[in-house]
């Protein structure tokens, strides 16, 4: 209609967009019908026909409407306001106001004793809850120690049979060197380790003379053991001389282009995990150039898939050619036979544990166990000093509790007693313990010892004359538990790392592919200790089914980007009952 204002509501809300016409008088209405819409008759007092006989009438509604005056008035104000709101379709606005302040007034009218206090539970895994599940399920625990697992802690017997060892050396003639290959290996021993023996793969490959390579001196493992402190020089270069050169070090004619400084020779950065290619496209046109090259640092500078002839290498280099020295060699069968004496009632067997609770791991691992405020401070102490800044930065947040139900947290020395228990180990059981110096020992050990009373180190099994020629060097420490964990019945790891990666494919080769660890599923173990309500029956039950799940995947094939070293299956071993379709898909 052209004198009515838009709506942007539509027909819907008209009545809200332009006012409605006013509604016609009733005398107006009457007059309209009865005289077609003449003029009304006037009255003798000047009023309309209908006034003079309603005076009285009038009159007493007056008066009922003045006594419910104050009543209406109130009620008209709210039919206004509501019909206003609804007019504007505003209500839905306006209600949740309206029901908050409704609440509000009700809550104000309650006493404050009668309002519920609501108590804010801690995240899953803040806490460390281990002591208290130790304490509540200790008598249960004792009572259950008749069970000896190392006699049936390894049944699953791998359908594809039995692996053995059989890496080839090489027969033909070495062709004339390409140069010198020079590598620094850098961290502690395993990954080290990692270094020499991808130097062995890159030097065949590049069909360079590979000097023995030089250990590089680390401010945290603080160890300035050469080469041939550690591992059997001689029998290094013995067992490779097939396949590879290896020369103790670099030729005086050589270092004379050079100056006699190590610093004048092209130093290739390699990026880590580079592909074999990118050594025979880049490194080995400037090999033969110069006749000489160095890569420092090397270590994990070469992919875990690479050709055949690369990875027999690498498995000739670790399963055969690195041999510890004679002195650790030496120490290391002493401790075993001391083991095997204290295990007599097991036949000889014991477990070895690679326990990961120094003060750098728990620190670096940014948990938090029962120390309370001196353990936080020691802990921020230690990190500022080992990562200066890395855990302090802007915006960076640290959650505890995360953490550990994600299974990233060192496991203590009492969650290992209480796994291992669970497990069905006695406290009969011979352990081994390889580790580094255990924060708060003397507190953090004494529940472990007394689940475990035969437990031993290499500091309880030898003398202090027999370890003092390696006491001050943490590589040659390492090594002997390395060996006396290679001889044990069952090795128990908790925590990642090169140590056991390395430790676990060696036992492969030893032991007929099956690694015999028990590798624990850390996200269960910690669901489990923080389960204050969980009894021992139920712990063991679920204890047990992860030492057999260990039992499962104790023999696994290597796959793709995975580590020749953990994984020596097919590479470095073939079955012994042998089938077409299990035959590696290469030649050795």
């Amino acid at each position: 209609m052209p004198g009515h204002a838009y709506s942007r509501l539509g027909s819907f809300g008209g009545a809200a967009g332009a006012p409605s016409p006013p509604p016609p008088s009733s005398s107006s209405a009457q007059a309209g019908s009865g005289s077609g819409g003449g003029s009304r008759a006037p009255t003798k007092g000047g009023g309309s026909a209908r006034g003079a006989p309603g005076t009285a009438a009038s009159a007493t509604a007056a008066a009922r409407a003045g006594v419910g005056r104050g009543g209406g008035v109130a009620r008209r104000a709210a039919r206004g306001v509501l019909a206003a709101l609804l007019r504007r379709q505003a209500v839905f606005l306006f209600a949740p106001l309206l029901y908050v302040a409704a609440m509000l007034l009700y809550m104000g009218s309650l006493p404050l004793d009668a309002v519920p206090r609501i108590i804010a539970r801690r995240p899953p895994g803040s806490v460390y809850r281990s002591p208290q599940l130790y304490a509540r399920l200790r008598a249960d625990m004792d009572a259950d120690n008749s069970t000896d697992a190392l006699a049936t802690v390894w049944r699953h017997t791998y359908k594809g049979g039995t692996w053995r060892p059989c890496i080839k050396n090489g027969t033909n003639g070495l062709p004339e060197s390409n140069g010198y290959l020079y590598v620094e290996a850098n961290g502690g021993l395993n990954q080290q380790r990692t270094s020499i023996c991808n130097a062995v793969a890159i030097a065949g490959f590049l069909n360079a003379t590979l000097i023995i390579p030089n250990f590089h001196f680390h401010s945290i493992w603080r160890d300035p053991s050469k080469f041939s402190d550690i591992y059997d020089k001689d029998h290094f270069v013995q067992h490779l001389q097939n396949d590879v050169r290896v020369v103790d070090k670099i030729p005086d004619f050589i270092m004379e282009r050079f100056g006699h400084n190590l610093s004048n020779v092209f130093n290739f950065k390699i990026k880590a995990w580079a592909r074999i290619q990118y050594y025979k496209d880049v490194v080995l046109p400037k090999l033969i150039e110069e006749r000489f090259i160095r890569v420092s640092p090397f270590a994990n500078r070469l992919s875990f898939d690479a050709p055949p002839a690369v990875q027999r290498l690498r498995c000739l280099a670790n399963f055969e050619a690195l041999k510890f020295s004679k002195p650790i060699v030496s120490l290391s069968e002493t401790l075993v036979y001391r083991m095997r004496e204290k295990s007599f009632e097991s036949d000889g067997k014991y477990i070895s544990v690679h326990l990961r609770f120094e003060e750098d791991m728990v620190a670096f691992s940014c948990c938090v166990y029962d120390g309370g405020d001196e353990e936080k401070k020691e802990m921020d102490a230690a990190r500022e000093i080992g990562w200066r800044g890395k855990f302090t930065k802007r915006g960076r947040v640290i959650r505890p509790g995360v953490i550990r139900m994600n299974g990233k947290c060192p496991l203590t020395p009492l969650e290992v007693g209480l796994m291992l228990r669970g497990m069905g180990f006695s406290n009969k059981t011979a352990i081994f313990l390889a580790s580094g110096k255990i924060y708060k020992a003397e507190k953090n050990m004494a529940p472990l010892l007394e689940m475990f009373p035969l437990l031993q180190t290499k500091e309880t099994l030898a003398s202090e004359e027999e370890l003092a020629p390696f006491k001050n060097f943490s590589s040659r420490m390492a090594a002997i538990d390395y060996s006396v964990c290679a001889q044990s019945e069952a090795f128990v790891t908790t925590q990642g790392g090169n140590f056991p990666h390395f430790l676990m494919g060696h036992r492969r080769y030893l032991y007929g592919g099956h690694s015999k660890t028990i590798k624990p599923d850390k996200r269960r173990l910690a669901a489990l200790f923080d389960n204050p309500r969980i009894g021992w029956k139920s712990l063991k039950r679920h204890l047990l089914n992860m030492r057999a799940h260990s039992d499962i995947k104790g023999v696994e094939m290597k796959r793709p980007n995975e580590s020749i070293y953990t994984f020596p299956c097919p590479d470095c071993m073939c079955r012994l009952n042998r089938t077409e379709h299990s035959k590696p898909k290469h030649s050795r």
